[in-house]
């Protein structure tokens, strides 16, 4: 990107090809999935099931994320999240049909498959079209309004489910889906007037190139997901050890959640003006050590005190790994280069839960927060020690 072109980049001009899109997307996806393993229950699974049910939309996702980066690669950024957002509106008009189980487990694992391409494409165009100087604001905000209509989406849902009306949020999801792709097809962004398709670059060559690359900061990339997603499954559980009840605890990640939605656009202008780390450490500082005094609470108003603390660390990060992998990702290849980054990532996310569940079952819940603490521990050490600052300075 030329330096004319740096200097007229403006944060706004991506609005209707990815930030009303992504609020759109999002917002749908708040909806669905709460819903998800209810709906496997009401079409006659066990709760052994339903689980298995729910995870197969990670495991979509995730077996996607390398043929997403194939895909966005040969048809390039904006067809591909056209064609997966259509595609996501089909599948959830079909899950709101009421389809048989088996079917059901289908669908939801095509959904996930259908997340990857959005979300990668999504990456892949706002990488291409915001500069360095200006990649962290536009990916705090990606970040930023995708935690808004995580919050929304929820809300909207739960209108329908008062009618219960399980298969309602699927139509919502199908709705939104499809209005987001048709934002993306009339939007005039000159960001879209020149989308380039790739050189064809394989995975392997991408891997081996910048092997160094994924094994620093992709290692930092896959414990921030670590502690993310474990955070989600550990809060829950120790509430419960704790008496609290259902009713407060979803309180309580409704207030961690409001943190996570005040500052994502200061954080992106702190990533911009001072470098990356300057909010990437102190995030993942801080989300491994409120996960490790987590056993140290011992009723509502303590554990209250580490979920905001928890949601601050989280805020700090917006947007982080998306920028970290942007500046990382090369000009050739990039969309493969985001794919391997988003694998890595998402392996982060499935392992986290994991881990949690290994070390509770040889020790204590006490000591699996203390261990995904350390974890996040290993890597601000990474971050600190080994991976550049990818900011470069201004002249």
């Amino acid at each position: 990107m030329s330096g004319a072109e740096e200097t007229s980049f403006k944060v706004g001009s991506l609005t209707s090809s990815i930030y009303a899109p992504n609020l759109l997307f999002s917002i749908g996806q708040g909806a669905a999935i709460p819903v998800l393993a209810l709906l496997a229950l009401d079409l006659g699974a066990s709760p052994a099931v339903a689980g298995v049910i729910v995870g197969m939309q990670g495991l979509g996702t995730l077996v996607c994320d390398l043929p997403a980066g194939w895909l966005v690669s040969r048809i390039g950024d904006k067809r591909s999240m056209i064609g997966s957002g259509a595609a996501l509106a089909l599948i959830a008009f079909a899950i709101w049909l009421r389809p048989p189980l088996p079917l059901y487990a289908v669908l939801v694992a095509l959904m996930g498959c259908t997340w990857s391409v959005w979300l990668l494409a999504r990456i892949a165009h706002a990488a291409r079209s915001a500069p360095a100087a200006h990649r962290g604001r536009v990916m705090a905000l990606i970040g930023g309004l995708y935690r808004i209509g995580q919050l929304i989406g929820p809300i909207l849902g739960s209108v329908i489910l008062v009618r219960g009306d399980l298969t309602g949020p699927f139509l919502i999801l199908a709705i939104l889906a499809l209005a987001a792709s048709a934002t993306m097809a009339l939007s005039r962004s000159p960001r879209f007037t020149r989308e380039p398709v790739e050189h064809s670059t394989s995975v392997l060559r991408i891997l081996r190139e910048h092997r160094r690359t994924f094994v620093t900061a992709g290692t930092v990339a896959v414990t921030t997901q670590v502690l993310r997603a474990a955070r989600v499954a550990l809060i829950p559980l120790w509430g419960h050890q704790l008496g609290i009840s259902a009713g407060t605890i979803s309180i309580l990640f409704a207030a961690g959640a409001a943190i996570e939605s005040l500052m994502f656009y200061p954080v992106g202008m702190l990533m911009d003006r001072k470098g990356r780390k300057w909010t990437a450490v102190p995030s993942i500082a801080l989300l491994s050590v409120g996960m490790a005094m987590i056993p140290l609470t011992d009723d509502t108003a303590s554990l209250t005190i580490i979920v905001l603390l928890l949601g601050l660390a989280n805020e700090l990060g917006s947007g982080m790994n998306m920028t970290l992998g942007s500046d990382l990702s090369p000009l050739a290849g990039r969309s493969r280069f985001l794919g391997l980054w988003r694998l890595m990532t998402d392996f982060g996310t499935t392992g986290g839960p994991l881990l949690l569940a290994a070390v509770t079952t040889l020790a204590s819940l006490g000591a699996a927060a203390v261990t995904v603490g350390g974890v996040g521990i290993v890597g601000v050490m990474i971050l600190v020690w080994f991976v550049p600052e990818t900011l470069e300075p201004a002249e």
